[in-house]
């Protein structure tokens, strides 16, 4: 009889020591459980923090901001302007009768109204241009309004010009919407 107790009693030692681990394995398994979630709303909280850093894709000048310290940015609202230094050019607007003239590739004076003059080369001639008296909309042509309606003139045509690397020094203000002349030198 004392051994039969003994026994029961070692049964029910052995029953509550299972049960403790059963309870301690199940409390192992929610602390991990609450250790990854933890972790993962770190690492979301780190992604979220990168994404506050705003990094341009090039060189250049900030224009046109507008934003203050606390206001929320909203997907697909410019907030701010970049101008990438390393991509300068200017628009010529030549007559369509001097066309056949330009070729791509032909080298450039650009003259600012500053008197500073630039170099570069023709990038690139328009293949077309709205019509003002077109009914059918613009389609992502250039719209250039002649001088004088009730004159017959020759339509203006956008060459670009792409200005050759280091011909922006030191002290040359660029900004976007300046007037310049451009000057065609071929074989240049």
């Amino acid at each position: 009889s004392d051994a039969l107790s003994a026994a029961q009693a070692a049964r029910a030692g052995v029953a509550q020591a299972q049960a403790s681990r059963q309870q301690a394995s199940a409390a192992q398994q929610q602390a991990l459980a609450a250790v990854e979630q933890a972790q993962a709303a770190l690492d979301t909280a780190e992604l979220n923090l990168e994404r506050t850093r705003v990094r341009a894709p090039v060189d250049g000048y900030v224009t046109n901001l507008e934003v203050r310290q606390g206001d929320y940015a909203t997907a697909g609202t410019p907030r701010l302007a970049v101008i990438d230094t390393a991509s300068f050019w200017v628009y010529g607007y030549f007559e369509e009768t001097k066309l056949a003239q330009l070729h791509v590739g032909d080298g450039t004076r650009v003259q600012l109204m500053s008197g500073q003059e630039l170099h570069g080369h023709i990038e690139s001639i328009a293949h077309g241009i709205t019509d003002a008296d077109s009914p059918t909309g613009s389609d992502l042509l250039a719209n250039v309004n002649p001088t004088y309606n009730w004159v017959r003139l020759a339509q203006r045509i956008p060459v670009r010009i792409k200005l050759d690397a280091g011909t922006v020094r030191d002290g040359i203000v660029l900004a976007n919407g300046m007037t310049a002349t451009v000057i065609v030198e071929r074989g240049r």
